[in-house]
């Protein structure tokens, strides 16, 4: 079975692997946009724009996230429960012990962020410290540390990154393509079947794209999942957290697309949830995730 230990190598070749894929996805878009307006120029500020966006992004993306769930840091003396079962649950696992924040929403959520085990952090809503208990908070705890361990954050953090700058060349496309009235330097045939698919790709490319994260995403939660299990080794506190998550509608204030991949169940919920959010779920329904934490305990 895959375990906290073994899928880590596994999860750093997947890195490696979207890095080259998204890669030459941007270089091929940026291939298209230069035959579409008749300038090389645009493979070169792809390239550069690639490269700047994922250095800043990747060093300050854990900042981001945490700033955005308005999570606040807390040392041992704020809540020694919570930090103690945090520690403890390092040792197990072999793992640094990550900075501690809470956010003040009542959701029952956590999430996990930053770019490698020494630079890792894990919130928890103000939720879960109150509605869950001990057992079920550790956990919640467990399955955080293990998309730690399993580099899981880092695989998440690459794809966002990537994603995002596919949809910020395609946004760029495309504005500059209204604002320019449509300036083409090609009025060739070849040039204006490269401006079409210029245009099909800005549309696409971004969906294309968010659907990769999903499959990602879907896939890292049902193994932080196992793995977390394997690491308490008492499947039912990770089950009983899940079934009281999935029975909570508390709408989350500070879910943002963004971030939606990162907690550990999907944060849009209540009745403001839109139609689009329940279509593209970032995370494999909770049901799901119970029945196969309860044939591992079985």
């Amino acid at each position: 079975m895959t375990n906290l230990y073994t899928y880590q190598s596994s999860n750093i070749h997947r890195t490696w692997l979207l890095f080259i894929v998204f890669f030459v996805v941007v270089v091929g878009i940026g291939y298209v946009f230069s035959m579409a307006y008749g300038d090389p120029s645009y493979v070169g500020f792809a390239l550069i724009f690639t490269v700047v966006y994922s250095l800043i992004s990747y060093y300050s993306s854990a900042a981001i996230a945490l700033k955005l769930a308005r999570a606040v840091s807390i040392e041992k003396k704020d809540n020694p429960a919570l930090y103690n079962i945090v520690e403890n649950l390092c040792i197990a696992a072999g793992l640094p012990t990550p900075a501690v924040y809470i956010t003040p929403e009542m959701q029952i959520n956590a999430f996990a962020t930053g770019r490698d085990p020494e630079h890792a952090a894990i919130a928890v809503t103000q939720g879960a410290l109150q509605r869950l208990d001990k057992k079920e908070l550790e956990g919640v705890i467990a399955h955080e540390l293990s998309h730690v361990g399993n580099r899981d954050i880092l695989v998440s953090t690459v794809a966002a990154i990537l994603a995002g700058v596919i949809s910020l060349l395609a946004d760029i496309f495309l504005r500059s393509m209204f604002w320019g009235g449509g300036r083409r330097s090609n009025n060739n045939e070849a040039g204006q079947i490269f401006f079409i698919a210029a245009i099909v790709l800005s549309i696409l490319a971004p969906v294309g794209t968010m659907l990769i994260q999903l499959a990602i995403s879907r896939r890292r939660e049902a193994l932080a999942d196992a793995s977390g299990v394997l690491l308490t080794r008492y499947p039912e506190g990770l089950i009983s957290a899940l079934q009281k998550i999935a029975a909570d509608e508390t709408p989350m204030r500070s879910a943002k697309d963004s971030t939606a991949h990162m907690w550990l169940d999907n944060p849009f919920k209540g009745t403001g949830t839109s139609w689009w959010h329940k279509i593209f779920m970032t995370h494999p329904p909770i049901e799901e995730r119970i029945a196969a934490l309860k044939a591992i305990s079985a």
